[in-house]
């Protein structure tokens, strides 16, 4: 590590392999708690290559607990987090609406290290369980049309690296990493990256995959279609400008997606928006991000996706894929 730190601090870049190297070295605990986190604080100085995008993301998938969801055409809808905005749990929401609206969900998330109120810290106050338990989740997709993959339980090989990101509290290079990490390797993706290099990045590593996806960064700054101004959408099938007006709706003020200050609170909007008695503005938002995950997977135009996301989110399917999974976790 000593090597590779020096080398890293000399502004040097590393390989694919050696940054997959680096992380098993990590997960096997070879490395002190002040190695990793010296590694970890290199990335927040500079911006990662996408060869050790790669390598990071290598490792992780063959590292973590693979689970076989294939049977279900599964999307996940994660974003980065990291983007410091603190909205409320956009992409949790619009995971529901969509499988209320008849597409299977395999939500990979986490608890929040950079913001008050992860997606797992929200459903685990929900009373939905967490479980790697491969029947247990085929049941949850089978039933609610979705299920929650909740990160520590399918990457063991990140115990080293938790506390110590709970400790610095800042975005790292994991952010980067969540959403390519899905532990069912799902065919269909729409992935929120909290800034345009990223994007790029992810651009490259998605094109060479045989996955349907489509990588969004708003770009006043948020990792999620935002509604707060126009957004850039790099799909498998092209990359556009987005903008409210394409779907019909208006632009909106970044007061109104905010999300609370704390876990009860995140929770409060999340169960007044799921049961239809949200802000215009907190609905749309909700229904362009989960209209664009129906989009990708269907195959169909984005405004297309809106209305059927409109509709699950509104006619209280949403609502039901949430009750069914909070049941069955009982």
């Amino acid at each position: 590590m000593k090597n590779l730190l020096n080398r890293l601090i000399n502004h040097e870049s590393i390989s694919s392999e050696e940054a997959k190297q680096a992380l098993v070295n990590i997960s096997n605990g070879m490395y002190n708690h002040s190695q990793i986190a010296s590694f970890l604080t290199v990335y927040m100085m500079r911006n990662i290559t996408l060869e050790e995008l790669r390598g990071f993301r290598d490792a992780l998938l063959e590292l973590c607990i693979a689970i076989d969801l294939k049977e279900f055409n599964a999307i996940d809808l994660c974003g980065t987090g990291g983007d410091g905005k603190d909205t409320f749990n956009i992409s949790t929401l619009a995971s529901f609406v969509t499988a209320g609206a008849g597409v299977n969900v395999a939500k990979h998330g986490n608890y929040g290290v950079s913001s008050a109120c992860g997606s797992s810290n929200v459903m685990e106050y929900l009373g939905i369980k967490f479980s790697n338990d491969e029947d247990f989740l085929k049941r949850s997709i089978d039933k609610a049309g979705i299920c929650v993959l909740h990160a520590p339980l399918f990457h063991p090989a990140m115990k080293n690296v938790a506390p110590i990101r709970r400790e610095l509290g800042v975005k790292t290079f994991f952010n980067m990493l969540g959403p390519m990490v899905n532990p069912s390797f799902p065919k269909n993706q729409m992935v929120g990256v909290f800034n345009l290099e990223l994007l790029r990045l992810y651009g490259y590593l998605y094109q060479n995959t045989d996955k349907n996806y489509s990588i969004v960064h708003a770009l006043d700054g948020y990792d999620e279609i935002s509604l707060t101004g126009k957004a850039k959408v790099i799909s498998n099938q092209s990359e556009r400008m987005f903008a409210p007006e394409d779907l019909g709706v208006s632009q909106i003020n970044e007061d109104a997606i905010f999300g609370g200050d704390s876990i009860e609170e995140a929770a409060k909007i999340f169960m007044d928006v799921i049961q239809g008695k949200g802000t215009e503005a907190q609905n749309n938002v909700v229904c362009a991000n989960a209209g664009l995950a129906i989009a990708t997977t269907k195959q169909i135009d984005h405004k297309q996706g809106f209305e059927l996301a409109k509709e699950s989110l509104l006619s209280g399917k949403g609502l039901k894929a949430l009750q069914t999974l909070i049941e069955l976790s009982k």
